[in-house]
């Protein structure tokens, strides 16, 4: 089994990115010919040319140019695709062509955003496993998994900066900002096509702990409600269960019990956007700590301390996840232990039920 290790992001650097191949005079065109291209390495002034290496093998084309040109709007980028200015192999292709291994790309100019990876913040992270293909870090509470609504930098372009920017690195999914716990990573584009496939058909098996408030009655529940996204009057994005929404499981079983709180394993069945907070909320148990769906009295009472111990978090916690290795195909463990603010809460309740 694969626990978690004293290793970290920052002594666990990885080689810097590939140089590119020589430039045209600055009259001509820019022709790279480099497997893994990065932003810099498009021009603003001058078409660029782009080999397809093997983390690009198979990918839609559309998918390869947004990786590429991040900051650039995607509706510019499906613009040039359709106007023909995008060419594979000298050829118009649509947005949806597969890219295959040694294809020529031809980018026309194209100003991007000014992105130096060095900007974001370096983080240390325990490595829960490493290879070339994975990578699986304990994610903090409080750390956003991507930047973006407001965050600047979230932990995939930290990771970024703390790395050097390597060639490959994406989320294979995510959690909220206030989740912690488990959190795996593709390290080619093969792992995170294999990942995305296993999440799709539901054969990672992910497992939560959430301390929430009241008296949970069953020892295993299966919870079948949909989930419907919304958009809030002040413009906030949020989740609700509706008949019209997607199909959302989960699977809670009873872990301990105390007078006021009850710790539950969550065992995700669908992976849907706050999916275990609001079939929680829903039925009436909220988890401790959360600042949308939760009870907001029970979280001030929790954050002053006033059950033994103070728990300023979301009580959430990706506690395990199982699953096959994305290349080998090796199953494989991973486990996040309970973060020590979360072991402090449930250490002060037992104390509480002896008195």
């Amino acid at each position: 089994m694969h626990s978690g290790s004293k290793a970290s992001l920052a002594r666990s650097q990885t080689g810097g990115a590939r140089r590119p191949g020589k430039t045209a005079d600055a009259e001509r065109e820019i022709a790279p010919k480099i497997a893994a291209p990065r932003p810099s390495e498009i021009s603003a002034e001058h078409a660029s040319y782009v080999t397809v290496g093997p983390d690009a093998d198979g990918q839609r084309l559309d998918n390869f140019l947004l990786r590429l040109a991040r900051g650039v709007p995607k509706e510019h980028v499906y613009r040039i695709v359709r106007r023909g200015e995008v060419r594979v192999n000298k050829g118009r292709a649509g947005a949806d062509r597969k890219l295959a291994l040694g294809d020529e790309i031809r980018i026309p100019p194209l100003r991007l955003a000014e992105r130096d990876p060095t900007i974001a913040p370096r983080v240390e992270l325990p490595v829960l496993f490493e290879d070339e293909h994975l990578l699986v870090v304990d994610k903090p509470a409080g750390l956003a998994a991507h930047g973006g609504s407001g965050v600047a930098h979230g932990l995939i372009e930290r990771i970024r900066a703390t790395r050097g920017a390597p060639a490959f690195l994406e989320l294979a999914h995510r959690l909220d900002r206030e989740t912690s716990g488990v959190l795996l990573l593709g390290k080619s584009r093969r792992a995170l096509v294999a990942l995305h496939a296993q999440l799709r058909v539901g054969s990672v098996q992910k497992r939560y702990l959430a301390l929430v408030g009241g008296h949970w009655h069953n020892d295993r529940q299966h919870v079948k409600l949909p989930l419907a996204k919304f958009v809030t009057g002040g413009g906030e994005r949020r989740v609700a269960v509706a008949d019209e929404g997607m199909t959302a499981h989960t699977i809670f079983n009873l872990r301990q019990r105390w007078r006021d709180f009850s710790l539950l394993e969550a065992e995700l069945k669908t992976g849907r956007t706050h999916q275990i907070r609001v079939h929680l909320a829903h039925l009436g148990y909220p988890i401790a700590g959360d600042d949308k769906y939760g009870d907001f009295e029970l979280n001030r009472r929790v954050a002053r301390g006033e059950f033994g111990a103070r728990c300023a978090r979301m009580f959430l916690h990706a506690v395990a996840v199982r699953l096959a290795h994305p290349v080998s195909g090796e199953m494989l463990d991973f486990q996040a232990p309970l973060p020590r603010e979360c072991v402090a809460m449930l250490q002060a309740l037992d104390r509480a039920a002896k008195t």
